[in-house]
């Protein structure tokens, strides 16, 4: 005689195995636990975890290059922001210049490249955590940042040296890149801030969701707003502080002072403090059950050493 299940118990048992929640291979759940389509705040910040982990494990030269490929990206957003800028002189809203600005995050988070008001909240989970340390966050960021401002070097000097602007929507690049270092320090500090908190709220939003579709609805109106409400992500302000720089209208210590700095303050105290450290501090189980626990840092390695723990088997 066979073996065979009766109907029952086979019916039992799919009906057991389909309360179970889907999991990733890193652990990180698929799907929701009470809710199949819906992740609690401890899933969602599983799954950041889990592409946290990917991040700190990537070689230096893999991250500069996901890096650069996200600032020719950012170069994008910034040509066709000109660009659309020039086609609506008369527009006083504010709100039809920015209707191209996302696509070139678009391409950034769908595409997996590395950006670095991103990685103000994915790497930063493991820190908190004290699983990796701070040295080997800071390489990421470093990374990730010389990446980016080397794409937007590149792709603003083709613009400022060929014919690919219209002369109107170069006009609207200077006028764009002037906007920004005419604005008081600190009002850029505070904008940027609201701009980080935006992006790295995207992140944590983007875990959250399970279809394309909703990705791209999510990540066009969540970058929609920051150029539509006046405020500045980093790597789209050096582009517009590099065309300058490369067309002859301003210095580069200047632009460099008055515009990026600023800009980058306000985007890492947005996304670290204002997203990170608030989502972290409301969530319990942090790390996916199916993995072996993680020995926490001490306090030299996590200070001063390039570590990152490994979950035991």
């Amino acid at each position: 005689m066979g073996t065979d299940e009766s109907p029952n118990q086979a019916s039992i048992n799919r009906s057991e195995n389909s309360s179970r929640p889907d999991k990733a291979r890193s652990g990180a759940p698929a799907a929701g636990e009470a809710v199949g389509d819906r992740f609690s705040t401890d899933e969602i910040f599983q799954r950041v975890v889990a592409t946290a982990d990917e991040e700190v494990d990537s070689r230096t030269i893999k991250l500069y290059l996901s890096g650069l490929a996200a600032g020719f990206a950012i170069t994008l957003t910034f040509f066709l922001y000109a660009t659309t800028k020039a086609a609506f002189p008369n527009d006083t809203t504010g709100l039809l210049a920015p209707l191209l600005y996302p696509l070139g995050f678009v391409y950034i988070i769908m595409g997996r490249y590395q950006l670095y008001t991103e990685n103000t909240l994915t790497p930063v989970t493991l820190v908190l955590t004290r699983v990796a340390s701070i040295p080997s966050l800071l390489r990421v960021w470093v990374s990730v940042l010389a990446g980016n401002l080397s794409g937007a070097i590149v792709g603003t000097f083709v613009l400022a040296n060929t014919g690919v602007f219209s002369l109107a929507a170069a006009g609207a690049a200077v006028t764009i890149g002037f906007d920004g270092i005419q604005t008081p320090w600190w009002d850029l500090v505070f904008k940027a801030m609201f701009a980080g908190w935006l992006v790295a709220g995207l992140v944590w939003l983007e875990h959250a969701v399970r279809d394309s579709i909703s990705r791209v609805v999510l990540v066009y109106l969540v970058i929609y707003a920051i150029p539509a409400s006046g405020l500045y992500h980093i790597v789209v302000s050096s582009a517009d502080v590099f065309y300058l720089v490369f067309t002859g209208n301003v210095a580069l210590a200047t632009g460099l002072w008055e515009f990026v700095v600023p800009v980058l303050l306000g985007n890492t105290i947005g996304g670290v403090f204002l997203v990170t450290i608030i989502n972290y501090g409301q969530t319990q189980n942090r790390f996916p059950e199916s993995e072996g626990p993680r020995e926490r840092l001490t306090l030299s390695d996590w200070l001063f050493k390039q570590r990152v723990s490994k979950p035991r088997e």
